[in-house]
């Protein structure tokens, strides 16, 4: 016991009870795992004792299930910890799977950080299939999200499109330009101002709240891939053991704080009858308990398509200004073909981005490429389903691998290649169609938010190739780029992109 006296009391404890809890872990994990042996399996790895294939896993699982699935195929069989896991990653594979089993699989697994920081996973992406989650997508589809309620948002991205070229006019002065803390204050006010009819960069508020290392500190949460959700039974001993809790705890903290205090802003002109534009979230809130009706957009429960709004909108410039830049033919074409549809005009209108089929082309090589979210949100198989000769059973966990996907070379030409030409003679679409390209997934659990990301991104896109000349700052070479992803929820560059802007106007 002296040997431990540095450590807290909660800590010697765990540490003392640790060799029980270790064989009690090994006789639940065999026999678990023996409930799984009665059917035909997809192939996959060895497995250890008690962690199975967790070891494999690594600190980017996207990169690790790619390279089991060049070894053992495109359908593998892991037990990750307790929990059978199949993933999926061509796009053959995906189609046959989601085609005949959409139904099968359109629930999720319980996850203790949605758990945790959504209200027990109440929000739209986490909640199990069911009717509550039928209902809260109908709200989104239709009180949110609709076609007609993303029109209705265009004169604010067209601000916002405005606000980002003036942040960039005023840091050209200087050598270069942090494109990425931009395009970030970009994405977050679009969504703030439509959420909740405020931003956050006006005043600071945006440094200051730590804004965009809330929602990295989110997604990295959310990701799915945390040790804990392999074991279920434990999995409050293992989090709080890990620091996972303290985590959520913390990140859940400051979130309750900010949107506390968006409410009560929000009320405060409510009352006051000074603001009557449309926030989109809270009007919708406010209304519903007005009707008498549950409270379905609340706190929490807003978070993912908030930070989701936000995060792949950022993510998709952050990488899209990244691949042009290393790839100037492609830059120059882009360039050339929005400066030849806007002429002398000085800023893009969103009228303008149909008649620019190269851009469409960079934007879907970036999905293709850098899809928002690598390994979609995970599905969870409601009853036993047959794919191929494999009898897969309910209960078990299910990754497609969209960054995988993306380069399936039965799929693709040259798909490491950054090559948007691919795709101006090619009927492929991202909107779940084209098991090819599915970064915002298929099926019913769809991304919602698709058409929303979207037009945020091919506005600003155009207007940072109409307004000016990039460069790589003197000295600088594409090589030089450090390309490294930061995996979680969605998977953005770990460096930040610095680029050297010259205005045309």
């Amino acid at each position: 016991m002296a040997l431990f006296q540095w450590l807290p009391e909660e800590s010697r404890f765990i540490l003392l009870l640790f060799p029980t809890i270790l064989f009690l872990i090994l006789l639940m994990n065999y026999a678990y795992i023996d409930c799984y042996r009665k059917g035909k399996l997809p192939p996959g790895p060895p497995k250890l004792p008690v962690i199975g294939n967790l070891h494999q896993l690594r600190s980017l699982p996207h990169l690790s299930l790619h390279s089991l699935a060049k070894k053992y195929g495109p359908i593998i069989y892991l037990q990750l910890g307790w929990v059978p896991t199949v993933v999926i990653s061509s796009a053959k594979m995906a189609k046959e799977v989601m085609r005949n089993y959409d139904h099968v699989l359109s629930s999720r697994p319980r996850l203790f950080a949605a758990n945790f920081l959504l209200y027990n996973s109440t929000d739209i992406t986490f909640s199990p299939y069911g009717a509550y989650w039928r209902h809260i997508r109908k709200i989104c589809a239709l009180e949110l999200l609709s076609a007609k309620r993303v029109q209705s948002f265009r004169p604010v991205r067209e601000e916002e499109v405005a606000r980002m070229v003036h942040r960039i006019q005023d840091s050209s002065c200087s050598v270069s330009v942090n494109l990425t803390k931009i395009l970030g204050l970009y994405a977050n006010d679009v969504l703030c101002r439509v959420a909740f009819g405020r931003d956050f960069s006006r005043g600071g508020d945006y440094d200051s709240l730590g804004f965009q290392e809330m929602i990295e500190e989110l997604e990295e949460l959310l990701g799915g891939f945390s040790i804990g959700d392999f074991f279920p039974s434990v999995e409050k001993f293992i989090h709080r053991l890990t620091g996972m809790t303290k985590r959520l705890e913390d990140t859940s903290r400051r979130f309750d704080e900010l949107l506390d205090r968006i409410l009560r802003e929000h009320a405060n002109r409510r009352f006051s009858g000074s603001r009557k534009d449309a926030h989109m979230l809270l009007n919708y809130r406010y209304r519903s308990m007005a009707e008498g009706a549950a409270k379905q957009v609340e706190n929490k429960s807003d978070l993912d398509m908030f930070a989701a709004g936000t995060d792949t909108s950022f993510i998709t410039l952050d990488w899209a200004m990244t691949e042009l830049i290393i790839n100037m033919k492609a830059m120059e074409r882009a360039k050339s073909e929005v400066r030849s549809v806007v002429g002398e005009r000085e800023f893009v209108l969103e009228t303008d981005v149909p008649q620019m089929p190269y851009l469409n082309a960079v934007i879907k090589e970036i999905f293709r490429l850098h899809p928002p979210a690598p390994v979609l949100v995970p599905r969870e198989s409601m009853e036993e389903i047959a794919v191929d000769a494999y009898r897969i059973p309910t209960k078990t966990r299910f990754y497609i691998n969209a960054w995988s996907i993306g380069r399936d070379p039965l799929a693709w030409e040259n798909p490491e290649e950054f090559k948007p030409e691919r795709f101006l003679n090619s009927t492929i679409d991202y909107k779940g169609q084209d098991f090819e390209l599915i970064p915002f997934g298929t099926g019913r659990r769809m991304c919602p938010g698709i058409m929303f990301g979207l037009v945020t991104v091919e506005l600003a896109l155009a207007q940072l190739l109409h307004s000016f000349d990039w460069e790589l700052p003197s000295g600088v070479k594409p090589e030089d780029l450090d390309m490294t992803e930061v995996f979680g929820l969605t998977m953005h560059r770990r460096a930040e992109l610095v680029l050297v802007a010259k205005p045309c106007f």
